[in-house]
């Protein structure tokens, strides 16, 4: 079979979306392109930023192809599946540029996996997968598209009704071979996600070391995919890495939710010329951990602390054992070895303004950087969504936008001042 693996070129325009712009490797389709072709099938993998092409560019290239199936994700890779942008109009407009030229089309992400009807409609392709979807994809090529009654967690039209065969899907993850990229591809890549200790030099790329997290915060949009944790296994994580290296790559981010401490990983890492990025949460690592991490080529660590108060983080079920002066002690140790290390704070009811401002006051001083504490959007794969109106229906998404937007009077500084209701942002798309 020959299938089409689209990454959309994004554009975000009015939007709330707070995850970077900067392009970033499709990991979902890079997941999806290694199980494909070790079954057989001819892939045809596009990425509208990393291959310099616009929406109407890449349906052209999609349709010289003539694949069976095109594959369209709802979201810039899984690294940003927990903050997606909530409007569907780019992978719509790309649909409607391909037209009938793809074969059959499948959407994956974050939107699906939630709300499948609304996102078949909002849309209009033939199939959405819900969950982590390298394996449901694979079952879609192995015969599946034949008999979609039989595919677990997807959702199509059958005459005059949606039929859903089932829960988000999970994949098994810890065995996902080594993943490869176009050397075209990673020559591009400039960009070093969240590093801030120096410009760029080489390419940048971005690998999973492991996939979900055992916690379950209240604002995390995990309850729909990569949900539980599960680490791959060593070797095919470190042939990855190599593979970048041999094909130049100085930095890798790791997209992991939860970076937890590994020392054979660590131990591996300094043995390489590479450096890296995480994120974690800093009450899970002890000193000789963090002085490892640092040592093993770690320039950057985001940590979610979220709230100063053990009543705050509790409010946010973060499970965390320490105290927020042990937070801060540890957030300072993994600074000593490690150039950039940020907090980040959360928006919480109650919140004291002067605690939040020393508190920064004294990261800062030692070199931690620590956000302004920044609004939360009620994502409907989250339990806070869950916890205000009960499980998603057909109007998660704009209940929530609407919820977004008149809960606050400034947003953040990487969002745009004012951004539109989502019925606007998606005028383009099938009502819901």
């Amino acid at each position: 079979m020959r299938i089409a693996l689209v990454n959309p070129t994004w554009s975000f325009e009015n939007s709330i979306y707070f995850g970077c712009r900067s392009p970033h490797l499709p990991i979902e389709l890079g997941a999806c392109k290694v199980l494909l072709e070790r079954a057989g099938h001819a892939v045809l993998m596009l990425d509208g930023a990393l291959d310099g092409l616009s929406l109407t560019a890449l349906a052209e290239r999609v349709a010289e192809f003539a694949p069976d199936m095109t594959v369209v994700t709802t979201a810039p890779t899984y690294l940003f599946w927990r903050c997606a942008q909530p409007e569907l109009r780019v992978p719509r407009a790309f649909l409607d540029a391909l037209g009938d030229r793809g074969g059959r089309t499948v959407a994956v992400g974050p939107h699906g996996s939630v709300t499948p009807e609304t996102t078949l409609a909002k849309l209009a392709c033939d199939i959405v997968v819900r969950g982590e979807c390298e394996e449901v994809v694979t079952r879609l090529a192995e015969g599946g598209l034949a008999r979609l009654d039989a595919v677990p967690a997807v959702a199509f039209r059958d005459r005059a009704e949606t039929v859903v065969t089932g829960g988000p899907a999970a994949t098994s993850f810890v065995d996902l071979p080594a993943l490869s990229w176009p050397d075209a591809w990673v020559a591009r890549h400039a960009h070093h996600h969240h590093r801030f200790d120096r410009a760029p030099e080489g390419p940048g790329a971005e690998v999973e070391a492991s996939r979900g997290c055992p916690y379950s915060c209240t604002f995390c949009a995990k309850i729909d995919f990569r949900d539980k944790y599960r680490r791959r296994a060593l070797p095919n994580v470190l042939e990855e890495v190599d593979r970048l290296i041999a094909q130049g790559v100085t930095y890798l981010y790791f997209i992991d939710e939860i970076f937890l401490p590994q020392k054979p990983l660590l131990e591996a890492l300094a043995a390489r010329q590479v450096e890296f990025g995480v994120q974690t949460r800093i009450d899970l690592w002890k000193p000789d951990m963090l002085d490892l991490l640092g040592a093993a080529g770690c320039v950057s660590i985001e940590a979610g602390v979220e709230s100063l108060t053990e009543a705050g983080r509790a409010l946010l079920d973060k499970n965390c054992r320490a105290s927020t002066d042990d937070l801060a002690e540890r957030l300072i140790h993994a600074r000593r070895s490690v150039p950039f290390v940020q907090a980040n704070l959360i928006k919480v009811a109650g919140d004291d303004p002067a605690l939040v401002a020393a508190w920064r006051d004294r990261l800062r001083a030692a070199g931690v950087w620590a956000n302004d504490p920044v609004p939360l959007y009620p994502y409907p794969s989250s339990p806070d969504y869950r916890r205000l109106w009960g499980e998603p229906d057909g109007e998660a998404w704009e209940r929530a936008h609407a919820h977004y937007l008149g809960q606050f009077d400034r947003f953040s500084d990487i969002q745009e001042e004012r951004p539109a209701p989502l019925r606007e942002l998606e005028a383009a798309c099938c009502p819901a």
